[in-house]
């Protein structure tokens, strides 16, 4: 067995080759194989255009040798990827697998009942994802019954017990035959995770023990942006385990909303009966009143009032208008005076001296601000604060000068570490690249 990965930028690649480099290892096999050639095949199943250059990859194989160039050769008997990037294409592959036999297929979908009574949950009984699943069912279908299968929805044999729990609702179901509270819907869920976290989901045995559910599955794994292959197969793929329990209450929380809407529709359309009829009884009162002889002598009243008013008025601007002329006059007899004008400019003056004064005050106010901003900026970039986050200062001890680099010291030699608090010694014993 060897590991290794495809190197970044290869300059070229032979048919039916591939070039590799060895990790670090197998120190000794990286020597002899360092100009080698690997033949792949559609080895262990995996094919050539599922590799990518920086991945890392378990060979298993034949060592040769190729004598006209002295070099060593491994002829690639199996391959298996590693590392994260594995996960991803073992999905991609299983993937393209299924959806190659129709387990995808949009024709297929079943809906769902639009008022289910009882419906089946696999999930943890400890998980995050329960708890909204019943928080959201409580507020918008609390009549709804839930049969509950638990299950472990991550690690080893996760898989396996969500595809038994998929088929322990089916024979619970088929037991049953049709009963009035027989289950219309299983819904399969877990909170959001990592890809190793979800894998349990992108299980070959989950996917078909989903497509050979003879009930409706809903599946909400993960967050919205989490993609399983549970998701493709179920007939309905929720974002989260709360917007799950939506889509399966829609029917019934509608209805109900409808109910509630339609209850207030006829409550307003009887106030606005009742409201119209009110505005025509006013509407004859006040025809009545129009023509009543009391409303011309109130009109005779009102003009009345009117002529009054305009008097007052004519009155009252004549008398404004003298008092106009009057103190124009009087402003002219002051403006003569210079006792009155020497006051006015004095007045004048201290108003500017004083607002000369605040000025000056709020620029000085202005620029300490800057000042100690300015201070506050320098020390943060100072040396100090650099040790205080835990980085500390090497210099050669003899020099003093600031070493930068590892290879610029030797063997022997002393160094000098300045820290947040003292100083530390030290001698060289190897340095390292």
């Amino acid at each position: 067995m060897l590991g290794g990965q495809a190197p970044q930028d290869v300059g070229h690649e032979l048919v039916g080759q591939m070039a590799l480099e060895v990790d670090e290892e197998a120190v000794v096999a990286e020597v002899a194989l360092g100009g080698a050639r690997l033949e792949l095949g559609d080895v262990d199943g995996t094919r050539r255009e599922l590799l990518e250059d920086g991945q890392k990859v378990l060979l298993q194989g034949d060592v040769t040798v190729y004598e006209a160039r002295g070099q060593y050769q491994l002829i690639v008997r199996a391959l298996e990827l590693r590392g994260t990037g594995a996960l991803q294409i073992a999905f991609e592959k299983l993937k393209q697998q299924l959806q190659a036999e129709g387990l995808f297929a949009p024709e297929r979908k079943r809906p769902l009942p639009k008022y289910p009574q009882r419906i089946g949950l696999v999930t943890s009984a400890t998980g995050a994802a329960i708890r909204d699943v019943l928080h959201v069912i409580r507020r918008r279908h609390s009549g709804l019954e839930i049969v509950l299968v638990p299950c472990r929805v991550q690690g080893e044999g996760a898989a396996r017990e969500i595809a038994s729990a998929i088929r322990v609702l089916n024979d619970w179901n088929a037991v049953r035959g049709k009963q009035p509270a027989d289950l219309d819907l299983i819904l399969v869920t877990r909170g959001g995770g990592s890809l190793e976290d979800l894998w349990a989901f992108n299980e070959e045995i989950v996917a078909r023990a989903i497509f050979n559910s003879a009930l409706p599955v809903v599946s909400a794994v993960g967050h919205e942006i989490d993609f399983t292959i549970s998701d493709f197969v179920a007939d309905v793929r929720a974002a989260t385990p709360s917007a799950a329990a939506e889509i399966i209450t829609e029917g019934v929380f509608a209805s109900c909303e409808f109910v509630g809407r339609a209850s207030r529709r006829i409550r307003q359309r009887v106030i606005e009966q009742f409201e119209g009829k009110i505005y025509e009884l006013k509407q004859t009162t006040g025809r009545l009143a129009r023509v009543h002889p009391r409303r011309r002598f109130n009109d005779w009243l009102q003009q009345l009032d009117d002529f009054q008013a305009g008097m007052v008025r004519c009155a009252r601007q004549g008398a404004r208008q003298h008092r106009l002329v009057f103190g124009a006059l009087v402003e002219r007899l002051l403006r003569v005076r210079p006792a009155q004008l020497l006051k006015q400019r004095r007045e004048l003056f201290e108003a500017e001296r004083l607002r000369l004064h605040e000025h000056a005050r709020h620029r000085l106010q202005e620029r300490q601000h800057l000042v100690e901003k300015l201070e506050t900026r320098l020390r943060l970039l100072g040396p100090e604060q650099v040790l205080a986050r835990g980085y500390s200062i090497t210099t050669d001890a003899a020099t003093g000068k600031v070493l930068r680099d590892g290879n610029a010291v030797k063997s022997g030699q002393l160094l000098d570490t300045r820290l947040q608090k003292g100083r530390i010694t030290s001698r060289v014993e190897k340095p390292r690249k």
